[in-house]
């Protein structure tokens, strides 16, 4: 693909990887520990990363990028683990879109005044994406379902996970993701040794590995977009990952599809475009 697309093709893969991720997430943490299910999960990709960084011998990062990648990994890991309890209590259609909100306006607005005004068109692909992106979320009956306080504070774990990582920009994405597991699984392994009700099933087990690995594939891809591309233009665009979840909820566990997040999604394939060309 043409360099300049690159960024986009790579953050819209890491948006199927992550929706689908949160999707399998939420649905194992229902009968889990959402803090033990976390730690196999970024345990799973830990490991994944780890091989594909050796097999391929990638360029490995400064000490200051680890550090960075091993703060935000924390950040997000946390974040993740709050964000799986979340999803737990149900309505996962409403509760990923608040979390991706919160989780992309604050490392947008850095990006912005730290790297410049985008062009016209680019901030109103932003625009059209917020909007997008806040119909799918829209709660049809105007009540506060369980589980949006948690949803809000992953949002702002998931903020200092993109900011971290934008700080690491040396180096390759397999071991800056390598790293920012490394945080995660050492903040949320810390908190499971202090738990007692570490419940889950075989089937939590599997489908947090698969969760895991499909995680950090999404993070290896949205640091690789980062690193090619603007900070808010990959941030913005891989927040489209609750559409994947919102359609995966439909299919599987078949929640409830209004028209407004049919408006939603609309709004949010007609914003890919503005942010690739602006």
């Amino acid at each position: 693909m043409p360099s300049e697309f690159a960024p986009t093709g790579l953050s819209l893969a890491a948006v199927f990887a992550w929706g689908t991720s949160d999707f399998l997430g939420g649905y194992a943490a229902r009968r889990a520990n959402a803090f033990l299910l976390t730690s196999i999960a970024h345990a799973s990709g830990l490991l994944l990363m780890l091989v594909l960084a050796s097999a391929t011998h990638a360029q490995f990062p400064s000490q200051r990028s680890i550090e960075w990648a091993i703060a935000g990994g924390a950040s997000g890991g946390g974040a993740l683990a709050i964000f799986y309890g979340a999803l737990a209590t149900g309505r996962m259609g409403l509760k990923a879109p608040v979390a991706a909100v919160l989780g992309a306006a604050i490392p947008t607005i850095f990006a912005m005044s730290t790297q410049g005004m985008p062009g016209v068109v680019h901030v109103a692909g932003f625009v059209i994406a917020a909007v997008g992106i806040w119909l799918i979320s829209r709660a049809e009956d105007g009540s506060g379902p369980e589980g949006i306080g948690l949803a809000a504070i992953a949002g702002i774990g998931f903020a200092g996970f993109y900011l971290g990582i934008s700080q690491a920009r040396d180096g390759s994405a397999l071991w800056l993701a390598v790293f920012s597991r490394v945080g995660s699984l050492g903040l949320t392994g810390a908190i499971v040794l202090l738990q007692r009700n570490l419940q889950i099933t075989r089937e939590g087990i599997f489908w947090g590995m698969v969760a895991g690995c499909l995680d950090v594939s999404g993070t290896a891809l949205f640091v690789r977009a980062s690193q090619l591309g603007r900070l808010d233009s990959a941030v913005v665009l891989t927040s489209l990952y609750p559409a994947v979840t919102v359609l995966l909820a439909r299919l599987v566990l078949d929640e409830h599809f209004t028209r407004w997040k049919a408006v939603g999604m609309f709004a949010a394939l007609v914003a890919v475009p503005l942010i690739a060309s602006g």
